[in-house]
């Protein structure tokens, strides 16, 4: 069981990208579980002066340990003035931290999102990949979604329901889930090595 943990940008109860979460939990294949962190919004801003081992904010503690127990992340990002939400850029920056010990940890990290406009977001989703992989992720780049025209496109239709826009999330959630495994493979190839010798 492979365990992938959502984080959307957007705060908004209706949002197209907080739709699309609801799609991906719904989609996800067996072996996998699917699972959005709802606290965004209580995370105060970065602030090395407040990080400090034993008094760090609940809520960012909490995205932490989340961030710990998963297996990889699938993060939803529209576009706020061409680039990535706050709420977004926010949680990334606290994973990043400590330095060098990030919560990221190397783990596979897919971004994918929808928006009004007709490019569906892509500059925001590479600023999100850029700053999720400077933060200690391993961004897959062929796992890509933008979904444009978001508002008229989920007028009357959940995401979940769009035939198209679910088989293209299930296939991201899948190829999330074979890098995971990927990855245990060669952990698992390195610590039998380690114990040969």
């Amino acid at each position: 069981m492979s365990r992938i943990l959502i984080l959307v940008g957007s705060l908004r109860a209706g949002s197209t990208n907080r739709q699309l979460a609801e799609a991906a939990v719904k989609l996800a294949p067996d072996g996998v579980e699917v699972v959005p962190f709802d606290a965004l919004a209580d995370i105060p801003f970065y602030n090395e002066d407040i990080d400090v081992e034993g008094s760090v904010p609940a809520a960012a503690a909490g995205l932490r340990e989340a961030a710990r127990s998963c297996d990889a992340f699938l993060l939803f990002c529209p576009e706020h003035n061409g680039t990535v939400p706050a709420v977004l850029k926010n949680a990334i920056d606290w994973l990043s931290r400590p330095r060098g010990a990030g919560a990221f940890g190397g783990k596979p990290v897919a971004v994918v999102g929808a928006t009004f406009g007709r490019y569906g977001g892509v500059w925001a989703q590479d600023a999100a990949r850029k700053a999720a992989s400077i933060a200690g992720g391993k961004v897959i780049e062929g796992l890509k979604l933008s979904v444009p025209g978001s508002l008229t496109r989920f007028a009357e239709t959940h995401p979940a329901d769009d035939t198209e826009l679910a088989a293209q999330l299930t296939e991201i959630i899948a190829g999330l889930h074979s890098h995971v495994d990927e990855a245990a493979g060669a952990t698992q190839l390195l610590s039998d090595a380690a114990r040969r010798h």
